[in-house]
């Protein structure tokens, strides 16, 4: 029988990394998006919720991030309160697609998901097989800087899609993995807000050394007195700050992330299938639709974003990842029924099944964009919006 929440720890050289371990499954079920907010000790937090002691919970995390099991530690933030950012479906050469996706994966800090996506047919919008989301920091226009990027990348043309409310947001695969076709929460999802919220030096001070990414030797019992260190303040003041920026909305969860489509240790895959759903529903009902499609347990993302006569005018989309395209439909054909039975009508709707895919934190912070800017030949004063 394999390893038990109880048992001896393993020596350093056999701990296990993979998913398919039930100590790794039960914290991972926890850690990947059920730590909300900003905590002052979350290792803490998951071990408790997980039932796994935490000198485990620590031990198994090193581990997992040492052999791409999980591929990144770190406590996100709600960037569309920090940022003005958009998802962005790019119109790109078919001979230049993949130096596009590797400019933007590679040399471009402010684009964070970059994916190849493609349709089961001919729909609206499916010459746009390059999408990615973008953000700029407060003040500047992502219009000016998507053109930049246009050009940099051979772009035809691109629809900017900010998000205007969000309804999901938590991609907890080993969590889902099972959810029964149809599993919705008893209610409607809340609505978040992507309001600006500003911030002063102290607080970006704090905020650039909460976001960086955790090396596994630093995943330790104290937690951010490196990082108060780094960030050039006491503890205290760290933890205060970090608690004043989680009442402001701008703190996202603590999160272990998987990798969303490619095989980890062991060539074992959590997912293998990455599905954004668009609807088109009437003006004016777009909340109650976006509430409606958010509760269902398998959406990773959901919000209202207008997708333009490219796209005949959807503007609900949402995101399910899985290890079966038939299952995913038929996840999509009951959030359709649920639509139908509550009255909403749907004028449109397909599916883009994502491909080539690469994840990384968009880059926010206005000092970081201004020296890539000047880096870049252009001037930060005319790239204000």
């Amino acid at each position: 029988m394999g390893t038990t929440l109880d048992a001896p720890r393993p020596t350093a050289d056999t701990v296990p990394a993979g998913i398919d371990d039930a100590v790794n499954a039960a914290i991972l079920a926890v850690s990947e998006d059920t730590i909300q907010g900003f905590s002052p000790d979350p290792l803490s937090e998951i071990a408790a919720q997980s039932g796994v002691r935490v000198e485990t919970v620590i031990e198994r995390i090193q581990a997992m991030l040492r052999a791409g099991t999980i591929r990144r530690v770190r406590q996100t933030l709600l960037a569309t309160n920090l940022a003005h950012g958009s998802l962005v479906a790019w119109q790109v050469p078919a001979d230049k697609l993949d130096a596009a996706f590797t400019y933007l994966f590679e040399e471009d800090p402010f684009s964070g998901h970059v994916v190849i996506r493609s349709t089961d047919s001919a729909i609206a919008g499916s010459q746009y097989k390059l999408w990615t989301t973008l953000k700029v920091p407060q003040g500047y226009s992502i219009a000016k800087y998507a053109d930049f990027l246009a050009a940099k990348i051979g772009a035809e043309e691109y629809r900017l899609m900010p998000a205007k409310h969000l309804f999901a947001l938590g991609v907890g695969h080993i969590r889902r993995k099972g959810i029964s076709i149809g599993s919705l929460a008893p209610v409607p999802a809340e609505v978040l807000d992507t309001h600006i919220v500003e911030l002063s030096d102290l607080d970006w001070q704090v905020l650039t050394a909460l976001k960086r990414e955790f090396e596994p030797d630093e995943l330790t019992n104290n937690l951010w007195q490196v990082r108060a260190d780094e960030a050039g303040v006491s503890l205290e003041t760290f933890l205060s700050v970090g608690k004043s920026l989680h009442d402001r909305g701008v703190i996202g969860r603590f999160s272990t992330f998987l990798e969303h489509v490619k095989p980890g240790a062991g060539d074992q895959r959590v997912t293998r299938y990455n599905a954004l759903f668009h609807w088109a529903v009437p003006e004016g009902r777009e909340l109650e639709a976006g509430r409606e499609v958010g509760r269902f347990h398998i959406m990773t993302h959901a919000y209202w974003r207008e997708g333009g006569p490219e796209f005949k005018n959807v503007n609900i989309m949402g995101v399910a990842h899985g290890l079966d395209k038939a299952v995913l439909l038929a996840h999509k054909a009951a959030m359709d029924a649920h639509l139908e039975s509550l009255g909403i009508p749907v004028g449109y709707t397909n599916v883009f099944w994502g491909g080539r895919s690469e994840i990384k934190p968009s880059e926010i912070a206005p000092a970081a964009y201004r020296q890539f800017c000047r880096e870049n030949g252009l001037d930060p004063d005319a790239m204000r919006g």
